[in-house]
């Protein structure tokens, strides 16, 4: 890892702020937020706003770490090559210290203002994403995205627990959702930028197993994730509006992973299958988690207290 020579533009607060990842801190927040919303009990709506800003916090001191690690990498993606680092809008100690910062400083307050339980399973999913995905995972095995995947689901963990302070099998199946989403999601996406990832050496599924195996592991994920979805239902914690929502997404995420598995060349390198199904998955999961507090809602539970 070597320091850009030449600082092309000065740092300013947008630079910092990317880093962050804003894009995916958002499905970070919104499914943190629905896991709170949704849990039994109350808690009050100032340490409710606490604990939703240290995922938010974590979730942005990790991206920070990510970029720190992976500059010179992304210098080489077209995808990635407009980030501050690669651009020399930074130097990578500040982007370091800016991570190591946001990650402690959410892990503390979470620990003092709601329980160190809550502080503890956020700074796991920090070193998770930062160390074992970013630094071991990455760059060794096409199995990156599947067992790093776990990374992106502590969020409705995290905030479930944050109220009612103990882990039952309902977070935990929250937390299965994402974890089996995350493959299918990121595949498909990985499937129109794989050559990015072949160009820097990034050994991802379609790099080293090529298209075919990867298609059918999209399908997979996918079938695996429809009962999955609908597990909260089936064990009684949530009522039909999830369940029956969980499984009208679930089959539509399923429908479109159908031609995406089944195809075998790029028809005029539009990979449009590829990219509904990315952009559906996006909306899959906002939707899923949106219709998880709705039912919490509606039951007559209550949300903040």
């Amino acid at each position: 890892m070597t320091q850009p020579a030449v600082l092309q533009l000065p740092t300013d607060w947008r630079d910092f702020l990317a880093l962050t990842k804003p894009r995916v801190m958002s499905l970070v927040i919104f499914t943190g937020l629905c896991g709170l919303l949704a849990a039994p009990g109350h808690i009050h709506p100032v340490l409710g706003f606490t604990a939703i800003l240290c995922i938010a916090l974590g979730a942005g001191g990790a991206a920070a770490l990510n970029q720190w690690w992976e500059a010179d990498l992304d210098a080489g993606m077209k995808r990635t090559a407009r980030r501050p680092l690669p651009e020399g809008r930074m130097h990578r100690v500040d982007a370091r210290d800016f991570g190591i910062f946001l990650s402690a400083a959410s892990v503390v307050i979470m620990g003092l203002a709601i329980h160190w339980l809550a502080a503890t399973i956020l700074a796991v999913s920090i070193v998770y994403y930062a160390v074992v995905y970013t630094i071991w995972l990455k760059p060794r095995t096409p199995q990156n995205i599947v067992i790093g995947g776990g990374a992106g689901a502590f969020p409705p963990l995290i905030g479930w627990i944050a109220v009612t302070g103990h882990i039952t099998l309902m977070p935990v199946l929250l937390f299965a959702i994402i974890f089996f989403w995350t493959p299918p999601h990121f595949w498909a996406l990985a499937l129109f930028v794989q050559s990015d990832y072949a160009k820097v050496g990034i050994p991802m599924m379609p790099v080293v197993k090529g298209e075919v195996a990867t298609r059918h592991q999209i399908l997979l994920y996918t079938v695996l994730l429809v009962p999955l979805a609908a597990a909260p239902w089936w064990i009684g914690g949530t009522g039909a509006i999830y369940g029956i929502s969980a499984i009208g997404l679930s089959l539509a995420f399923l429908a479109l992973s159908l031609p995406v598995a089944l195809r075998r060349t790029q028809e005029s390198d539009t990979m449009k299958p590829e990219k509904r199904l990315f952009g559906f998955s996006i909306v899959y999961l906002f939707a899923l988690f949106a219709m998880l507090v709705a039912d919490h809602a509606f039951s007559g539970q209550g949300l903040l207290g």
